[in-house]
């Protein structure tokens, strides 16, 4: 697997990145699931119980 490398200006200050494909595609993961975090942040908070009575309504569990 290919490391990660950083492309340099002539002073030798980094400018950018070359990461593998799925370092990339986690990160992305991470986004979006920081942005859902971030969107939910004032619902109110429901019991396990509540949520698995949830889920099995929607036959999810």
């Amino acid at each position: 697997m290919m490391d990660t490398q950083f492309i340099v200006d002539e002073s030798g200050n980094k400018t950018a990145v070359i990461l593998p494909l799925e370092d990339y595609e986690e990160l992305l993961e991470d986004i979006h699931d920081l942005t859902v975090i971030a969107e939910r942040k004032n619902e109110p908070a429901i019991s396990l119980e509540e949520l698995k009575k949830r889920l099995k309504a929607d036959g999810l569990l």
